[in-house]
């Protein structure tokens, strides 16, 4: 099966240093990434500027919270709402360290809150470490194959 990642990022500076980052880990599985909140629902439903299009069934979600269009939030409770989504491990990879984020995040069902690190080597290092878990050791039920 083509594990996927969905990176939901906005901002070029972030985008690049994520994708650097999973390369640097060698991470092999091929990033989607969505540049807004519509974007990322698109490629999850097969909808919109996906329609017609296979929905994106991606191993783990690396959600960040402001975007524009659609927010971070929102897409995530989006994704919990949903039978074909909401079991997809989603990961809010952000810059903001507020405690109504990180709370208002676990509630709505994420699986991890990570604050992005300004320094890049602490960031490639938690990029190793997301990997690692998500894509190696973390059993998901589309995983094995029980996905919808």
């Amino acid at each position: 099966m083509d594990r996927k990642i969905l990176l939901v990022e906005d901002n070029p500076d972030d985008e690049f240093l994520a994708l650097r980052a999973l390369r640097q880990n060698k991470v092999a599985n091929e990033v989607v990434v969505a540049h807004d909140g519509v974007e990322a629902l698109d490629y999850l439903f097969g909808e919109g500027s996906q329609a017609g299009k296979e929905p994106l069934v991606p191993e783990v979600i690396l959600l960040d919270l402001k975007l524009p269009k659609i927010d971070g939030l929102e897409v995530l409770h989006r994704i919990r709402a949903d039978e074909r989504t909401r079991r997809i491990p989603t990961v809010i990879l952000t810059t903001s360290g507020e405690r109504v984020d990180i709370e208002a995040s676990y509630d709505g069902g994420c699986n991890s809150y990570i604050r992005k690190p300004v320094d890049f080597e602490q960031f490639i290092d938690a990029v190793r470490q997301l990997g690692l878990y998500w894509l190696l050791l973390n059993k998901t039920s589309h995983s094995d194959g029980l996905h919808p």
